[in-house]
Formats: structure tokens, C-alpha cells, sequence
């Protein structure tokens, strides 16, 4: 591999700041049994545990999604070697979708689409579960193995009393702490949904051959923009900047800004838009050092920007994914509105804007970091 080790990942990464506490250098270690590395405090990179266990084969250090040692074999293998596909990506064709399931519709985020396409595939058994992020607060995700439609419902929305809310207002949790358990699982092919930091872990993982790639199905990305790390004081914070109690918040959700879906018994539902401008005292710093907005390297992307309310827009980037997508279409499972040229240039045109601006905030973050 090289010379590289868990040292250096903490001299370039975790010193700087910019961790992005994804766990697949810990998921992954070579030497996992000997717990060579793990998390012993909240909100914190990975450190040594037992150093003197530590085979310093380089693999946390080509895993992680801040080193980018890896990123001219992916750009190679995803075709995003041309300059004018490194704001989006490559892509097969654009799409703007709604679940023609109720169920899903109501509890999940902009179309549904995500859930029912998940639930899809493994009625068709292309896969036999996934691992998906289990809403258990606004702003609190942890993951979750799901077989089943109902559990894909469980996992969708906030379905939290007031008092656990305010409880569990927490940082992401994400699927490589899970990863690693698949051998306890009856799981052969597994869909694993993640935002673009997580993916392109899992993709850098396929590209090495690490154990268990040869589980993983498929790839469904999500646009991120930026993610928020909320202790009990930053939630207290957030409530009074923006005039809200985070117990009345049903759904999060990432348009043009950031959408909180409100709702309690003096005004009823009301919507409240955030400009993200304004929340950038609660936004992960390792999140400023990431410059992928529609995850470049999933095989679907999925995100609100650029679809009508409660909508989804889609984004088909692999050969697996355009042809696993197409056949989801021929399933009568969702509606999805007939876009023109013209209107599929313009939410391209609006994904490339937002990746843009993620670039150059990367760029500009970097240079103070370095």
C-alpha cells in the first residue's frame, strides 16, 4: 500500500479539524480485532487505542474522504475527468419524481422517491436490505439495517416525543460503524444510502478490494450541501436565532436553504426557509473542506434543489444506476413529470451553481486550514 499510516491521517486531517468522523478508518482497519483505533469521546476523530497493534498498512489513510488519494482513480472509473462535469459529475439523464406511495410520500423528505425505490429493490430482490439513516430528532440521524417497507417508514420523519428530541439533538451518525457488522447479518447484497463524504468512503473501500465491498449493490447518493453538529447549548442557540422550538419541527429538508417543516397547536403548520448563509456558527468545519454537492460518485443521486414541492430530482450517473432506474420507472411506482431540454438544463444549471459555491468555499477554508 505505502508508508502511510493512522499517524499521518491524524497529522493531515483530524489536527486540522477537518475530520469528517465517518468511522471508515475505524470500520476498516486491518487490524480491527485488535482495536487498534476507535471513538472514545462524542464529537471527536478517531485515536489510538492500542497503537502498538497498528500494522501501518495505510488503509484508514486511503479511505478517508479528506486525504482524496484516491481521487484520480474514481474520477477515472465515474468518467469525471472532463472539466466541465467536475461541478456535477458525469450523468446519464436528469429526472424529477414523485412516490405514487401515500405512505412514503407523507413521511419522507421531497418525493418519497428514495424509500420507494429502496423498498423496489428489495421486493424484486436485487438487494436483500439496506442501510439507511434513521431520523430520531431534527438534525439526528443514526444508522439503521432495514429489510422491509415498514421499517423504511420507521425511518423516515421525526417519530420522537418532545423530550427525547431535545435529548438527542446530536452530530450525524454515519453507515460505516455499520458496515463492518454485515457478517452478523443474513444481508448478501446490501443498498447503502449516504451522503457525498460517505460514499466516496464506500467508493475508495470498492476500489481497494476491502472486505465486505462484495456485499454493496448499489450506491444512492444524496445532495448535501452541508451538515450540523448541535450540542444541548448550540440547539438552545439555534431555537432562539431563528424563533423556533425544535420539539414543533416535523421535517428537515434542503432546497434553495435550509426548509423546517413546523408544526403545534397555537399557529398550526407553517414553513420556515433559512438562507444558509445564516447558519454557518452551526455547521460541521469538516463540511467547509468538502467540495462535492450531488454526490458525484453515487450511481443515482437524489436531492430537493431544482424539483417542485414534493418532488425529487434525480440524477442517474452509473450504467448499474440508469439501468436499475429505468426499470424502477416501468414499476408504475412513481410519477415523474415529462422535462424538456430546457428545463432539464435548468436544474442542471442549478446543481452546477451549488456545487460551484461549495467548491470555492472549500477552496477559500482550505487555504486558512493549510
Amino acid at each position: 500500500m505505502s508508508s502511510k499510516s493512522f499517524k499521518d491521517l491524524k497529522r493531515e486531517v483530524h489536527d486540522k479539524g477537518i475530520c469528517q468522523e465517518c468511522g471508515g478508518c475505524v470500520s476498516f482497519c486491518s487490524s480491527a480485532e485488535f482495536n487498534v483505533i476507535g471513538f472514545e469521546k462524542s464529537y471527536s476523530p478517531p485515536v489510538y487505542i492500542n497503537e502498538e497493534n497498528c500494522l501501518e498498512c495505510g488503509i484508514c489513510y486511503y479511505l478517508c474522504p479528506q486525504t482524496h488519494i484516491l481521487d484520480e482513480d474514481l474520477n477515472k472509473i465515474y468518467n469525471c475527468v472532463e472539466s466541465d462535469t467536475q461541478h456535477i459529475g458525469h450523468y446519464k439523464d436528469i429526472y424529477s419524481c414523485q412516490t405514487n406511495d401515500i405512505e412514503f410520500l407523507d413521511c419522507g423528505t421531497d418525493g418519497g422517491i428514495v424509500n420507494t425505490l429502496l423498498s423496489h429493490l428489495i421486493e424484486i430482490k436485487f438487494i436483500d436490505g439496506a442501510i439507511v439513516s434513521q431520523t430520531d430528532a431534527p438534525f439526528s440521524r443514526e444508522a439503521k439495517f432495514i429489510e422491509k417497507k415498514e421499517e423504511l417508514i420507521e425511518s423516515s420523519g421525526l417519530q420522537l416525543d418532545v423530550s427525547s428530541q431535545l435529548e438527542e439533538i446530536q452530530k450525524f451518525s454515519t453507515y460505516t460503524h455499520s458496515i463492518q457488522q454485515l457478517n452478523h447479518y443474513k444481508f448478501k447484497k446490501l443498498g447503502i444510502v449516504g451522503t457525498p463524504c460517505q460514499i466516496y468512503t464506500i467508493r475508495c473501500m470498492q476500489n481497494l478490494g476491502v472486505t465486505p465491498s462484495e456485499n454493496i449493490g448499489i450506491c444512492l447518493g444524496l445532495f448535501c450541501y452541508e451538515n450540523f453538529l448541535f450540542d444541548k447549548s448550540e440547539a438552545s442557540k439555534f431555537q432562539k436565532d431563528f424563533n423556533v422550538r425544535l420539539e414543533n419541527v416535523e421535517k428537515v429538508n434542503i432546497k434553495q436553504d435550509l426548509v423546517l417543516a413546523c408544526h403545534n397547536e397555537d399557529f398550526g403548520k407553517k414553513r420556515l426557509h433559512i438562507p444558509f448563509n445564516h447558519l454557518d456558527k452551526y455547521m460541521r468545519k469538516a463540511c467547509k473542506a468538502c467540495s462535492d454537492f450531488s454526490n458525484i460518485y453515487a450511481d443515482i443521486s437524489f436531492g430537493g434543489l431544482g424539483s417542485l414541492d414534493k418532488f425529487t430530482t434525480i440524477i442517474t450517473r452509473t450504467e448499474l444506476g440508469d439501468r436499475v432506474f429505468k426499470d424502477f420507472l416501468n414499476s408504475q411506482k412513481i410519477n415523474c413529470r415529462h422535462l424538456e431540454k430546457s428545463e432539464k438544463n435548468r436544474i442542471r444549471d442549478l446543481i452546477t451553481q451549488y456545487s460551484q459555491k461549495k467548491i470555492k468555499r472549500k477552496n477559500q477554508f482550505m487555504k486558512k486550514v493549510n
